[in-house]
């Protein structure tokens, strides 16, 4: 189905470089690009594509909401990473927000992001796809960089793939490290690079990563995506190949990471 774009869209911004890239390709395609910013290391950047930024706490509800309002945004994209342990300062979070997270059933990712996609629909605004402006970055099957999988790394990416499949249908995270084919770490609140950490340091070395989508991914809301910080992740923990899924992961900066991985002795693979 084709949506027709507004010539004024919508940003909230968590951290990273997608939420620039995405302001980036708008600006230069015509959109302007109103920007609500949940961080602060991007914030410089953002203000060079963005028409305007605002800076905003997640749990500040009733303060979002009013500037989407105010700035009569009608469709918007969510990029960038928001820290699942924001959900533990809810000191920071204004009324509506705690209300909103006492009615969850539960606090995952999907529970949390289709009640903000619902309360933004109730304010005639629409969540697009996270990839409409940066497909450019999505990556196919095969392998990049110089190095290639040995068939003992395969054999530990296909369970990892496997494994991280079913993690996803739990909802639990999209990342799995393994080293002979044991489980190492399985991604949970901590994030991605954080459970590389965790798993390569008990692998001592020569651990496979695999990052996965969800079975029936919602792609308006955490679309699977590394950078050059989770390549520096590995290489700092010896791990030795990241395996992504093919046509549904976005690799940030791709020349720069293919180079540090070749340059790290890394293999990067999309499946």
């Amino acid at each position: 189905m084709s949506i027709t774009l507004e010539a004024k869209q919508g940003l909230i911004a968590g951290d990273g470089i997608l939420p620039i890239r995405m302001a980036q390709y708008a600006k230069e395609n015509g959109f302007e690009v109103v920007c609500i910013s949940l961080a602060n290391d991007n914030l410089r950047d953002l203000k060079k594509y963005c028409s305007k930024v605002y800076s905003c706490h997640p749990g500040e509800v009733n303060k979002i909401e009013k500037i989407l309002k105010d700035e009569e945004i009608k469709q918007l994209t969510f990029l960038g990473k928001v820290h699942k342990k924001v959900l533990l300062q809810l000191n920071k979070f204004d009324k509506r927000a705690i209300e909103l997270i006492k009615e969850a059933a539960r606090l995952n990712d999907d529970q949390v992001m289709l009640m903000i996609i619902e309360q933004l629909a109730n304010i005639g605004i629409e969540v697009l796809d996270q990839t409409i402006f940066i497909k450019n970055l999505m990556i196919s099957a095969g392998v990049l960089g110089k190095h290639k999988p040995t068939e003992a790394q395969i054999s530990d990416v296909n369970y990892g793939f496997w494994l991280a499949k079913e993690m996803g249908k739990l909802d639990v995270g999209q990342s799995v490290v393994i080293k002979d084919k044991m489980i190492m770490a399985v991604e949970a609140i901590e994030g991605t690079d954080a459970c590389i950490k965790r798993g390569a340091k008990l692998a001592k070395g020569g651990a496979v990563v695999v990052k996965v989508s969800k079975p029936n991914q919602d792609k308006r809301f955490d679309i699977p995506a590394i950078g050059l910080r989770t390549l520096r992740t590995m290489a700092h923990k010896n791990a030795s190949l990241i395996a992504l899924e093919a046509n549904e992961t976005i690799i940030v900066d791709q020349e720069k990471v293919v180079k540090y991985a070749d340059e790290h002795n890394i293999v990067i693979m999309a499946v």
